[in-house]
C-alpha cells in the first residue's frame, strides 16, 4: 500500500491494523512522552499525577451559549472556574503557591465559536510577568487582534479544535461558523506568531468519520507547533450520550494519516478518548502509527513502549507541551 494520507484514508479497518502491524509506518519515535495533566487524577503502577500542577480553568465558569450535542457544557464542570480577571489572578497565585507549573485556560463558546479571552489579556500578562507560570489557551474561533494580544501577553501556546465539515459544525456544534472560519483562525494564530497546536476530533459526527481528513489538510496549510488527535467520547447527560464512539482502528486511521502528513511535527494522542479496553487498543495502535506522545496512557501502552525499546517519561503537563518536549526527527528515521 502506498503510504499517502489518501491511501490510508481509503483503507478499511483490517488494512489499517495490518499496515500498522507490518511497521510500514517506519517513522516511530525514539522517545515517547506520556502526559497526565491534573484536571483528571491518574494513578497507575507507573505514575501518580499531581492534582494541582496543570489544571484546566474555565473563564466562563459553567456557562456556554452553544450547548453542543457532544458536550452540553458538561466538560466545563470539570474545570476550575475563574469568570473574571480578578478571580483568574487569585487562582493563579494559589496555583503558584502549590508549586504548579502552569494551566490551560478554556471556557464556554459564543455562537460564533469564540471563547471570551480578550478581557483576560491583562491578567494573563501579569500571570506571565509576576508568577512565571506556563499558560496555554484554548481559543476556539479567533481573530488576528485577539491572537496578537495573547501573543503580546506572553501566552505560551494556543490550542484549537479544527472541524473539517460544515455539516458537523452545524449539526453537532450548534455553531454559526464554517470550515473557513477555522482556516482563518489558524492563519491568525500563525500570523500573530503564537505557538499553536490544532486538535482533530475523530468521530465527532455521530461517532462516524466525516471531515477529519479535510481538517488535517486545513492544518497542513500552516505550520503548527504540534498536532493532537482526540476522539469523540460519549458523556452521560448529553444529547450524544448513547452514540457509539469511533473504533480504535478509525482513530488509528486519522493518526496514521496525520503522521504521514506531518512527519516533522510533534504528534500526540490527546486526553479525550474512550477508556478501558477501547483506550488500550487505541493507545497501542497510536504508538504503532508513530505518535510522539499520549495523554493518560493505558498501562498496556506503557508496557508496549517499554517492550519495544522506546525511551519514555511522564509529565503532569498538558500534552500540548509536546511541542517543546519532542525531539524532532527526519522522515527517514
Amino acid at each position: 500500500m502506498q503510504l499517502s494520507a489518501e491511501a490510508i484514508w481509503r483503507a478499511n479497518t483490517k488494512e489499517i491494523i495490518d499496515l500498522l502491524d507490518s511497521s510500514a509506518l517506519s517513522a516511530k519515535p525514539k522517545n515517547v512522552h506520556f502526559y497526565a495533566p491534573s484536571f483528571m487524577y491518574c494513578k497507575t503502577r507507573y505514575y501518580n499525577s499531581s492534582q494541582n500542577n496543570f489544571p484546566t480553568v474555565s473563564v466562563t465558569g459553567t456557562a456556554c451559549a452553544v450547548n453542543c450535542k457532544h458536550c452540553g457544557g458538561k466538560v466545563l464542570k470539570t474545570m476550575r472556574p475563574a469568570e473574571t480577571p480578578e478571580k483568574l489572578l487569585t487562582l493563579a497565585e494559589k496555583l503558584k503557591q502549590q508549586f504548579a507549573s502552569g494551566c490551560l485556560l478554556s471556557g464556554g463558546c459564543y455562537p460564533d465559536g469564540s471563547i471570551p479571552l480578550a478581557g483576560f489579556v491583562p491578567a494573563i500578562e501579569k500571570i506571565k510577568r509576576e508568577l512565571g507560570l506556563t499558560v496555554f489557551v484554548h481559543t476556539g474561533i479567533i481573530g488576528l487582534d485577539t491572537a496578537v494580544a495573547l501573543k503580546n501577553a506572553g501566552v505560551d501556546a494556543a490550542l484549537i479544535d479544527i472541524i473539517g465539515s460544515d455539516e458537523t459544525i452545524k449539526k453537532i456544534g450548534n455553531l454559526n461558523v464554517t470550515v473557513k472560519d477555522y482556516t482563518d483562525s489558524l492563519n491568525a494564530l500563525q500570523q500573530a506568531g503564537l505557538n499553536f497546536i490544532p486538535h482533530v476530533i475523530v468521530g465527532l459526527h455521530d461517532g462516524k468519520l466525516k471531515g477529519e481528513l479535510e481538517a488535517l489538510k486545513i492544518i497542513s496549510s500552516v505550520k503548527p507547533s504540534a498536532v493532537v488527535i482526540i476522539a469523540f467520547t460519549p458523556i452521560p447527560g448529553t444529547a450524544m450520550a448513547k452514540v457509539n464512539p469511533p473504533q480504535p482502528a478509525e482513530i488509528a486511521k486519522v493518526t496514521a494519516a496525520a503522521r504521514v502528513m506531518f512527519p516533522m511535527t510533534p504528534l500526540a494522542l490527546g486526553c479525550v478518548r474512550p477508556k478501558w479496553k477501547h483506550r488500550t487498543e487505541t493507545d497501542i495502535l497510536a504508538l504503532k502509527a508513530g505518535v510522539d506522545a499520549i495523554a493518560f496512557p493505558s498501562e498496556e501502552a506503557v508496557e508496549y513502549a517499554k517492550a519495544h525499546g522506546h525511551k519514555f517519561g511522564f509529565s503532569s503537563c498538558c500534552c500540548a507541551q509536546i511541542y517543546v518536549d519532542a525531539a524532532f526527527r527526519s522522515p527517514s528515521k
